[in-house]
């Protein structure tokens, strides 16, 4: 066979702020191991659910753990298991994208044995069980599962993947006939003025609700999630489907879903987020709450990106990096993320791993502000690495404070360094184009996207040249077109 060659950008070592040096202390296997090792501290390995802390003999049920001096096996919240189900999903598509067989195997198997162990402890998925051990009483609890399924079948193409996650939409959106919640969505139809529009946090009762009220509360928790569950139900529902007549249906149509993201992203944009890209916790009946929440940007970046991605509206685009420019210069102390002590609030750096990779990866973005999030993402995986207990392999949540072998860990907090390790690969750098190296292969190769999307099947370098400028993926290699 003829001999080719292909140029590949050579990604060196990075710059960091004030184009101070960045020092990478680990590697693509430690990132590997970082997650074992997050595994091994907290995924009850018989029940395939996540325990709250390291205090824990296994998840058994609902309870806050150590912190109310509670270690009779509590469970991780049933929100964050979705985020935490997020990362085997996100473990696998990283293998995936390494050409790595074997760890593709391991990961579908361990997808495989947590989707059943999650829904086996999570009422079946019975969206409409508001049982408050194990069930389901919260809509932003709902909707965090909501986008992990929808996930899990864009990755795996299962099909009841798809269903749970379309009742589960539904539910949230419609309501439950079971407990006689009128849904979240605050339909300006019935809700006049200041009072219509967005998305409610909760009902209650829980067991027997009442309907919602003008002032209610308005989460960002609830909204941006709502509009990221709308993108990806968009992208993976089939073409075609009638519009289903039903008063509470259980799926929609891919027009319908689109149509609602971009809704309810207008209403919380709105009112939500000011200029700078802050986003408020949420708004009863006056003017928005702020207080800021690292979950809080992080899904406000990922609507934007993916109404970006599904419109081509740069306006979007350009909300989403003043979210993440926002985090950079008022949520990090010396380049660092602050860390958020109440409950719970430790998965948020995991959260904030899912949907800045979006910005930086999957939305066309300059070199300059490539090597601008890559530097602050690695600079962060960095110091939590240095940081972490090196004997257990976990790290805190608070990447500034070394975490002590005898440190009670929580689930929450460890999750971040792992999720973001997952997502920022120490083989990415951020100064792509210092060096052209000549790499020999045998014929041309498909291009694909970043986030596994193919570009072109059998392209030559030639071809790979002439392509619109972002990162792509080209013989195992990530490059960087200009």
């Amino acid at each position: 066979m003829k001999r080719l060659f292909i140029l590949i950008l050579c990604l060196s070592a990075f710059v960091g702020f004030a184009d101070a040096q960045t020092s990478i202390t680990y590697d693509n296997e430690a990132q590997w191991k970082a997650y074992e090792d997050f595994n091994n501290a907290f995924l009850d390995k018989t029940k395939y659910i996540y325990k709250a802390d390291t205090k824990q003999p296994g998840a058994y049920h609902r309870g806050n753990g150590y912190r109310d001096n509670d270690v009779s096996g509590c469970a991780a919240a049933i929100w964050c298991q979705a985020i935490m189900y997020d990362m085997v999903i996100n473990a696998y598509n990283r293998a995936k994208e390494e050409g790595d067989a074997t760890r593709m195997r391991k990961y579908q198997t361990l997808h495989n044995n947590i989707y059943k162990g999650e829904k086996a402890h999570y009422v079946n998925f019975d969206f409409h069980n508001p049982n408050t051990n194990n069930g389901w009483f919260v809509y932003d609890d709902i909707m965090w599962w909501t986008c992990a399924l929808a996930r899990a079948h864009k990755t795996f193409g299962k099909s009841e993947y798809l269903t749970y996650s379309e009742r589960s939409f539904c539910r949230v959106w419609y309501g439950s006939a079971k407990v006689g919640d009128d849904g979240s969505y605050a339909d300006p139809a019935r809700f006049e003025g200041q009072y219509g529009g967005g998305m409610f946090w909760e009902w209650q009762p829980i067991e027997k609700a009442n309907p919602h009220k003008p002032g209610d509360f308005r989460s960002a928790c609830i909204n941006f999630p709502t509009v990221i569950a709308a993108c990806l139900l968009h992208t993976i529902v089939p073409e075609g489907r009638t519009a289903p007549t039903a008063e509470r249906p259980t799926m929609q149509t891919k027009e319908w879903y689109l149509e609602k993201a971009k809704e309810v992203y207008a209403w919380a944009d709105k009112t939500l987020v000011n200029s700078s890209g802050r986003v408020a916790d949420g708004i009863h009946g006056g003017g928005p709450e702020f207080t800021d929440h690292l979950y809080n940007q992080a899904t406000y970046i990922g609507a934007s990106c993916m109404l970006y991605k599904l419109t081509g509206e740069i306006a979007y685009l350009s909300k989403a990096r003043r979210a993440a420019d926002y985090v950079i210069n008022n949520m990090c102390t010396a380049g660092i993320l602050k860390y958020e002590n109440g409950y719970e609030q430790g998965i948020y750096a995991a959260i904030y791993a899912q949907y800045i990779k979006m910005l930086v990866y999957d939305c066309d973005l300059s070199l300059a502000y490539v090597k601008k999030y890559l530097t602050h993402i690695q600079k962060n995986i960095q110091k939590a690495y240095t940081n972490m207990d090196a004997e257990r392999g976990i790290q805190i949540g608070y990447f500034a404070k070394k975490t002590a072998s005898t440190d009670v860990v929580e689930s929450y907090g460890a999750s971040g360094m792992p999720a973001l390790m997952l997502m920022f690969p120490a083989s990415d750098t951020a100064t792509p184009i210092a060096d052209v190296v000549e790499r020999k292969y045998d014929g041309p190769s498909d291009v694909y996207t970043p986030d596994g999307k193919l570009v072109m099947k059998d392209a030559t370098p030639e071809q790979v040249k002439e392509f619109e400028s972002g990162l792509y993926i080209f013989q195992r290699k990530k490059i960087f077109v200009k």
